[in-house]
C-alpha cells in the first residue's frame, strides 16, 4: 500500500474522506481488487474442473458434474463414433462458463493496470 502516490490521499482529504473511508475507498479497491479477483478467478476454475472428487464420492448418474459426465461418455461411448460429437460439443459448453467469465472479469485487471501506469 505504499506504492500509492500520497496525491491520492490528499485528493480524498479535500473531498471530506475520514482516515477510514481513505482505506476503504481508495487502498482496498486499488490494492487488493486484481488480487481478489485472480484468487476468484482460480477458485473457480478449481471448483469447475473438479474432477476427481465427484468421480470417486458420486454413485448416481444424474449428479455427476459435467467433467465427470464428459469422461464417462468419452470411456464407456468409445466403441460408438457417434458419440464423439456429443463429448466435443460438452467440452466446449464445459469451457463457456470459464471464458465469459474471464472475459468479464478482465475489466478490473486493465483498470487496475491503467491506475498503476498513471501514477
Amino acid at each position: 500500500m505504499r506504492a500509492l502516490p500520497p496525491e491520492l490521499y490528499e485528493s480524498a482529504r479535500l473531498d471530506g474522506a475520514s482516515e477510514w473511508q481513505i482505506v476503504r475507498r481508495v487502498k482496498v479497491p486499488m490494492v487488493m481488487r486484481p488480487g481478489l479477483v485472480t484468487v476468484f478467478l482460480l477458485q473457480f476454475i478449481a471448483i469447475w474442473n473438479n474432477f476427481l472428487l465427484p468421480f470417486v464420492m458420486l454413485t448416481s448418474d444424474d449428479k455427476f458434474p459435467l467433467t465427470v459426465g464428459l469422461y464417462g461418455l468419452l470411456r464407456y461411448g468409445a466403441a460408438e463414433a457417434s458419440l464423439y460429437s456429443l463429448v466435443i460439443t460438452g467440452t466446449l459448453l464445459s469451457v463457456l462458463p470459464v471464458t465469459a467469465l474471464f472475459l468479464s472479469l478482465q475489466r478490473f485487471w486493465r483498470i487496475d493496470l491503467v491506475a498503476g501506469a498513471l501514477t
